[in-house]
C-alpha cells in the first residue's frame, strides 16, 4: 500500500543528500519516511516495489542524465508525483520535465529547509485534491456510463460535449463522433402527432437559464430512421461564478411506456371481443354530439340493437361459439353503418349505432332495415351455420331525449317494444312507451315470483281426429293467474320468461304438471291419449333439458310415448346440427316431436328430411284464410300431401269454422285442434270431455 509520506530520494551527489535527507527528517518539522538512493537503477527498482507516494529526482545521476532520467521514473510510476531538482544553468530541462508530467522543480541553488518542505507539502496536497477530483470523475463517469438514462451535454454553443453509451445507442451517434458537434445535428427531434421540428430544449435552458423539458408527444428520430418516443428534463450547467456554460440533456426512451398508455386507453374505451367502442367511449362521443347538434340544430340519431334469442346459442353451442357469432355480428354493422357513424358494444348481446348529423330521420329507418337484413344471413362459424335476427330501437335528438342518458333510454325502451311486436323489427321511440316500459319490468319483478307463489295453472285444448272425431291427444297450454291483475296472456309474460330464463323452471314445472296430470288420467281409465307440451328455444338447448325429461318421466311414470314436445320452425331453423342431435336424442328416449306453426319459418323439405319428426302442426294464419283465398287453400293442400308422402301426421291449428274443418277433411288432413272443437279448459272440465268426447254437431 501507498504512504504519500513515502519519499524516494534519488540523489547521486552524497554532500547535498546528506543536506536534503537532514532538512527532511528534522523533528521540527513533519517528518518524511525518507528512502535515498544514489543511482536510477536502484530508484527503479524501489519504485517496483510500489511503495513509494513521492519522488524527489536529481536529473543528473552516475548512471542516466538529463530528461532521459525523468523519463524512465515516470514510465515506472506514472501516477507517483515527481518533484525535480536542477541547477540554475539546467532550469531549461527542468522545465521540459514538467511538460512531460512533473509535478514541480527545485532550483538546488536557492534550496533550504522551508523551501524543501513547503514544495514537498505542496506536491502532496495537489496529489491528494487531484486523486479526489479523479475519484469523483471516475464515479461521475461510471454513474454516466452505467445508468439507464441517456445523458449528453453541451457547451455554450450548443456543441456536443459529452454522450454517454445510452444516449450513443438512442441517437446512433458514437461519441468520438458526436463530440464538437452541433446538438441540434445529433439530436433530432419531432413532434409526435405533426411530425414538425420541436424547439432546441438545449438553447431553451441555456437563454432562460432554467430546467426545461419537451412536450409529452416528442419522437427522437435515431440516425439511421428509427422514431423513438422520449421524455426528458435538460438543465443550464453553471461554473463557479454561477454563469451558464452549457447544458446537459437527461432522456430516456418511453416508447414501449407510451404504447402501452395508449394501449391501455384503448382498452379502456373498447370492447375487448370485438374491438367497438364501448358504452364509456359511446357515452362520451354521444355528449359531444349532442353539443354540436345543440348548436346547429341538427338531428341525430341513435339505434338501439338487441340479438334475438342469442342465449340458446350461447347456452347450447358455448360462450366460444357465441364470442365469434358477436364478431361476426359486430363486423356486419360496421359495414352497415357510414364512417361518421359509431358502432359500439354495451356489452352482452346489445349494440348500440350512433347516427350524427342525419338529415332525414327516414334513413335511420333505412340503415336499420339494412343492419336486420345483413345479420339475418347465415353466419358459419366453426362448421355451424347460425342464422340471429335483432330487435332495433331508435330515439332521436332532441326529440326523444336532450342528453345521452335520455337518448339510450329513449331508444332501449323502443328495442324492448320491438321484441313485444314480434321481435326481427325496428320501432322508433314513443312516449306512450315509456309507460309500457315500465309496465314491462313491474311483470318480471312478478314473474320471478310467481312460480314459488303457484301462481301458474294449465289449460288443456283436444286435438281431433278429423275423419273420426275421436280426441287423439290434448295440449298443455300455460296460464298465468296473478292474485292482483288476473289471468295474463301468454304473449305478454313468456317472451319476458325467454329473455330472463325464467322459462327454463316454469318449463320444468309444465313438463312436471302435465305428466302428472295425465298419468292420473290414465290411472282412472280415461282414453289412451298423449299430452302435448310446447318447448322454446331456450329451453330446448338448455345443458340439461334431456336428463330433465328422462327424470320427469321417471318420477311421474309416464311411458315416453305418451309425450309429445311442440317446436317451432326458428327453434329447429336456429343452429340444424345441434337440432338434429338434441331431436335424435328425444327420439331415441321415445316422445314424440311435432314442429309447431308450421309454414310461417323458412326451413325446407331438405333439412324437415333430417328431423326426426312425427308431425306438423299448420300455423292458424293459413287455416283462417283457406276458404277465401285459393292461394292458401292451394298451400295448405300440399303441406299435407308432403306431409303424407313424409309419413307425418298434419294437425291443423286455429280451425274455428265448419267450413274449414270440411275443407280439411276434404284433403286428407288427419287433426284438427281449435275452438271449433273445443276452447282450452281447465283439468276438471278436460277430464269430463275425455269421458264423453266431442259433441257429434263438431264431429
Amino acid at each position: 500500500m501507498v504512504n504519500r509520506n513515502k519519499l524516494l530520494l534519488i540523489e547521486g551527489d552524497s554532500t547535498e543528500g546528506k543536506l536534503i535527507l537532514e532538512a527532511l527528517v528534522d523533528p521540527r518539522a513533519s517528518s518524511f519516511d525518507v528512502d535515498w538512493v544514489r543511482l536510477l537503477s536502484d530508484g527503479l527498482k524501489r519504485l517496483g516495489e510500489r511503495k513509494t507516494g513521492l519522488v524527489l529526482l536529481d536529473l543528473c545521476l552516475p548512471d542516466s542524465e538529463g530528461i532521459a532520467t525523468f523519463e524512465k521514473v515516470f514510465a515506472a510510476a506514472p501516477h507517483i508525483p515527481i518533484l525535480v531538482l536542477s541547477r540554475l544553468n539546467d532550469e531549461s530541462t527542468a522545465n521540459e520535465s514538467l511538460k512531460r508530467g512533473a509535478y514541480d522543480y527545485l532550483l538546488k541553488d536557492h534550496l533550504d529547509r522551508y523551501t524543501l518542505t513547503r514544495a514537498l507539502r505542496h506536491v502532496i496536497e495537489r496529489k491528494r485534491v487531484e486523486d479526489v477530483l479523479f475519484n469523483e470523475k471516475e464515479r461521475a463517469q461510471v454513474t454516466l456510463n452505467s445508468i439507464g438514462d441517456a445523458v449528453l451535454s453541451t457547451d455554450i454553443s450548443g456543441n456536443v460535449t459529452y454522450v454517454n453509451p445510452v444516449a450513443e445507442s438512442m441517437t446512433g451517434w458514437s461519441r468520438q463522433e458526436a463530440v464538437g458537434r452541433p446538438f441540434a445535428e445529433v439530436f433530432q427531434i419531432v413532434e409526435g402527432s405533426t411530425h414538425k421540428p420541436s424547439r432546441n430544449p438545449v438553447d431553451m435552458a441555456i437563454a432562460e437559464n432554467k430546467t426545461m423539458s419537451l412536450t409529452p408527444t416528442c419522437v427522437l428520430i435515431r440516425r439511421d430512421g428509427l422514431e423513438l418516443a422520449i421524455e426528458d428534463s435538460t438543465a443550464p450547467i453553471h461554473d463557479r461564478f454561477g454563469k451558464v456554460t452549457g447544458a446537459v440533456i437527461v432522456f430516456r426512451d418511453v416508447s414501449a411506456s407510451r404504447a402501452m398508455t395508449i394501449k391501455m386507453s384503448h382498452l379502456a374505451q373498447h370492447d375487448s371481443l370485438t374491438d367497438l367502442p364501448n358504452r364509456v367511449l359511446l357515452t362520451d362521443r354521444l355528449t359531444q354530439v349532442i353539443s354540436l347538434a345543440r348548436r346547429t340544430s341538427e338531428q341525430l340519431v341513435v339505434l338501439f340493437l338487441d340479438l334475438d334469442h342469442f342465449k340458446n346459442i350461447n347456452d347450447s353451442l358455448g360462450h366460444a361459439i357465441g364470442d365469434k357469432l358477436l364478431q361476426s355480428v359486430a363486423q356486419r354493422l360496421v359495414a352497415c353503418a357510414r364512417h361518421s357513424d359509431t358502432v359500439s358494444r354495451q356489452g352482452g348481446d346489445e349494440f348500440v349505432v350512433l347516427l350524427p348529423q342525419i338529415a332525414h330521420v327516414a334513413d335511420a329507418a333505412v340503415l336499420a332495415q339494412k343492419m336486420m337484413t345483413a345479420l339475418a344471413a347465415p353466419h358459419f362459424i366453426a362448421g355451424n351455420e347460425l342464422r340471429i335476427n335483432a330487435s332495433i330501437g331508435i330515439s332521436r335528438y332532441p326529440n326523444d331525449g336532450q342528453d345521452a342518458e335520455n337518448l339510450l333510454k329513449s331508444a332501449d325502451t323502443a328495442m324492448y317494444y320491438a321484441k313485444e311486436k314480434g321481435r326481427n323489427n325496428f320501432q322508433f321511440f314513443k312516449a306512450d312507451m315509456t309507460t309500457r316500459a315500465v309496465a314491462r319490468q313491474s311483470l318480471e319483478g312478478l314473474l320471478g315470483r310467481a312460480l314459488e307463489r303457484h301462481e301458474f295453472v294449465l289449460h288443456y285444448q283436444p286435438k281431433v281426429d278429423l275423419q273420426t272425431g275421436e280426441i287423439t291427444g290434448i295440449e298443455a297450454l300455460l296460464r298465468w293467474l296473478q292474485p292482483d291483475r288476473g289471468l295474463i296472456p301468454p304473449p305478454q309474460f313468456v317472451p319476458i320468461a325467454e329473455e330472463s330464463g325464467l322459462i327454463v323452471p316454469i318449463g320444468r314445472w309444465v313438463l312436471r304438471e302435465a305428466c302428472t296430470q295425465l298419468r292420473a288420467w290414465l290411472d282412472v281409465g280415461l282414453r289412451r291419449i298423449s299430452v302435448a307440451v310446447n318447448l322454446s328455444g331456450v329451453e330446448f338447448r338448455a345443458k340439461h333439458f334431456l336428463e330433465g325429461v328422462r327424470t320427469i318421466l321417471e318420477e311421474t311414470r309416464l311411458e315416453p310415448r305418451f309425450l309429445e314436445f311442440e317446436l317451432t320452425e326458428s327453434v329447429l331453423m336456429n343452429h340444424v346440427e345441434g337440432s338434429v342431435s338434441r331431436l335424435q336424442a328425444l327420439k331415441a328416449l321415445g316422445v314424440q316431436l311435432a314442429v309447431d306453426d308450421f309454414g310461417t319459418g323458412y326451413s325446407s323439405l331438405s333439412y324437415l328430411r333430417r328431423f326426426p319428426i312425427d308431425a306438423l302442426k299448420l300455423d292458424q294464419f293459413f287455416i283462417h284464410h283457406i276458404t277465401a283465398d285459393p292461394n292458401e287453400a292451394a298451400i295448405i293442400s300440399a303441406v299435407i300431401d308432403m306431409g303424407k308422402k313424409l309419413k307425418q301426421r298434419v294437425i291443423a291449428e286455429g280451425v274455428e269454422t265448419r267450413e274449414q274443418r270440411n275443407f280439411l277433411q276434404v284433403h286428407g288432413c288427419g287433426e284438427g285442434q281449435g275452438y271449433y272443437f273445443s276452447h282450452p279448459m281447465a283439468a276438471e272440465e278436460c277430464a269430463k270431455l275425455l269421458r264423453t268426447g266431442i259433441a257429434k254437431n263438431r264431429q
